[in-house]
């Protein structure tokens, strides 16, 4: 009786958790499109207004959602918190510059290297095993990403790319120090990394003589993309994150970095090299093959949001 009670509700979450995360991964693939419509903001003044909008409305939504204030939950986090928050603005940072300094495309497939990153970091730090075939995926993705670099010899075009790596490293860093801290939630140290970033990007701004006031235009599709793009896009996930397992997780991720490049072709016409496309095919191949070998793996418990 209770297996007949409980399938429907089983099957319906997975239903939306795949909705929800893929719908997560579509905002997410915007980020190049809005980055690419914003005309004269660089990245510490984009980073400046966007952070801002993602901590406002991350405030009312960890208020609303938990009945606490963010600043309680981040408390009992500690420490790992810190570094989670310090490793996103860092990754921010090199993902925004990676945007504006090469292809989207480009970009998009760099970024989806962090999960290999987080594998090796969580290995060093934590002391967590990694698969074999995590490794030969790991080497394969390694092999796609030296395709992709090697017509960028000089100039923005390379220094964009090592930006994206260094982007998706921040961000390994901070699932790894999740992971440290014990908590698979990520909106109270995604909101302090917001705080973080207005305090250092104003900094900046101060000390490079940037102008804190952007035009309508460039001020309002960087505040939108705070909470859309941002902030909307990490509610659907932890909605829909909890009812998938680690594999389906990474594959769905793919609709972010398939279609970050095809926003920008269609409405900016931008395209991106043969070697970028080589390349990330390969690098795609080996974030499936790896998303696919660990399929067999026990999915974890359906709990509602």
């Amino acid at each position: 009786m209770t297996s007949i009670t409980t399938a429907p509700s089983t099957a319906d979450a997975h239903k939306y958790g795949v909705l929800f995360v893929f719908a997560a991964g579509v905002l997410w693939s915007t980020v190049g499109l809005g980055i690419r419509l914003i005309e004269d903001a660089v990245v510490w003044q984009i980073l400046l207004y966007r952070s801002i909008s993602l901590s406002l409305f991350l405030y009312v939504l960890i208020r609303v959602r938990s009945g606490e204030s963010p600043f309680v939950q981040i408390r009992r986090i500690g420490f790992p918190a810190i570094v989670a928050g310090l490793s996103l603005v860092a990754a921010y940072s090199g993902g925004i510059y990676a945007i504006q300094n090469t292809s989207v495309a480009n970009a998009m497939l760099l970024f989806a290297t962090a999960p290999f990153m987080a594998a090796v970091l969580g290995k060093i730090v934590l002391r967590e095993p990694v698969r074999v075939a995590t490794w030969i995926a790991i080497a394969v993705a390694i092999g796609g990403i030296g395709i992709m670099v090697a017509d960028k010899s000089g100039g923005v075009a390379l220094k964009g790319s090592l930006a994206a790596l260094g982007s998706a490293f921040g961000f390994a860093v901070f699932t790894v120090a999740l992971r440290w801290g014990r908590t698979g939630e990520m909106l109270p140290a995604v909101f302090l990394s917001g705080l973080f970033a207005i305090v250092i990007t104003s900094a900046i701004c101060l000390g490079l003589g940037l102008s804190f006031v952007l035009s309508p235009s460039d001020g309002g599709i960087a505040m939108g993309m705070g909470i859309f793009q941002v902030g909307a896009g990490l509610i659907l996930y932890t909605l829909g994150s909890r009812s998938l397992p680690a594999a389906e997780l990474a594959l769905l991720s793919l609709a972010e970095v398939l279609l970050g490049p095809l926003w920008v072709w269609l409405f900016l016409g931008e395209t991106a090299t043969a070697n970028t496309l080589i390349g990330g095919a390969v690098l795609l191949a080996a974030i499936v093959g790896n998303a696919l070998s660990g399929k067999r793996r026990k999915p974890p418990p359906i709990t509602a949001p």
